[in-house]
């Protein structure tokens, strides 16, 4: 064969080799790069460049750095308009999901992994709507409450602004006399300083790392807990061969796991430094789990009625797994 011949065939190959390539946009809720939730998104990127040796490539964006709302993370996803998320705000796109985020509903680690486990089904399917694959995701530690003001009990929320992010703890701080307030993340400092809002649910490896400076007291109170998501869009995703379809699911499981566990041990070690920085840790008063499992369980029932069927079910069966 001559050179030149070769060099045409070489070309032919390496081309077909490029076009089989895929090139992802990945993009993540969180501003901060070193959270958890930024650092495990980092290093799925890294490894799936490795493990699928370079057939899937990802290139990470920070939230705000691209033009994409938080609420708008699953619709972006969907529109394929970046191939791969986290999005801790994708309630507004799924509101199913929302089930898992009912105040007082799911109270610990173990209820958790069996409320998630039995939610799968149901998630995939309405991802799937939205033509999003689910692939896995990651938690953050119990929401509690930091404020302006010192609460010895939840009965000191009554007439106090407090920042949520959802509707679902929103009913939480109403249900103890206070005024909820959604706000988005990069409005919170300045509306602390300013006095709009006077408290926010979060929890000291979440928001409360940004904004510890502002909040002097937190009552150690567990409303609920948030996760996020980790999605991709389905269209990318069934482009891939179905090895590398393995390989990224593989490794979202490992490093969602592993994003939740680094949250749990940083809440140990940001709960410890927020003290150590004057911050005043108030520990559960006498009563206030059974006041509050007493007034929010018959919202669970009332919001899952208003909502349809499918909530009513969605809800019989976390209670189902849990035994609540």
């Amino acid at each position: 064969m001559k050179l030149s011949t070769m060099g045409a065939v070489i070309a032919v190959v390496a081309s077909a080799t490029l076009a089989k390539a895929e090139d992802w946009t990945a993009y993540t809720y969180s501003a901060v790069s070193t959270t958890a939730a930024v650092t495990g998104m980092n290093r799925i990127a890294e490894r799936v460049g490795k493990e699928t040796d370079g057939e899937l490539t990802m290139t990470l964006h920070l939230g705000k750095t691209l033009q994409i709302a938080s609420s708008d993370i699953t619709q972006a996803v969907g529109d394929n308009i970046v191939n791969f998320a986290a999005d801790f705000f994708f309630s507004g796109s799924v509101p199913i999901a929302r089930v898992l985020n009912l105040p007082m509903l799911i109270e610990n680690d173990d209820e958790w992994a069996k409320s998630a486990a039995a939610m799968e089904p149901i998630l995939v399917k309405a991802f799937a709507q939205q033509d999003v694959t689910l692939l896995g995701g990651y938690r953050y530690p119990e929401q509690t409450i930091f404020t302006t003001f010192e609460m010895k009990s939840l009965a000191d929320m009554k007439g106090h602004k407090i920042r949520v992010t959802s509707p679902e703890q929103g009913k939480f701080v109403e249900a103890f006399g206070g005024a909820p307030i959604t706000l988005a993340g990069t409005e919170v400092p300045t509306a602390l300083e300013r006095g709009v809002i006077e408290g926010v649910l979060t929890a000291s490896a979440g928001g409360a790392k940004n904004w510890h400076e502002f909040l002097p007291f937190n009552y150690r109170f567990p409303v609920n807990y948030g996760n996020s998501m980790i999605i991709a869009n389905t269209g990318s995703f069934d482009a891939l061969s179905e090895k590398d379809q393995q390989i990224l699911r593989k490794i979202v499981a490992e490093e969602g796991a592993a994003t939740t566990r680094e949250f749990i041990e940083d809440e140990t070690v940001q709960k410890t430094a927020q003290a150590n920085g004057g911050m005043k840790i108030v520990e559960l008063a006498d009563g206030d789990l059974a006041t509050a499992r007493e007034k929010l369980a018959p919202y669970w029932e009332a919001w899952a009625k208003e909502n349809g069927p499918e909530y009513e079910e969605a809800l019989k069966i976390i209670r189902a797994a849990i035994g609540k």
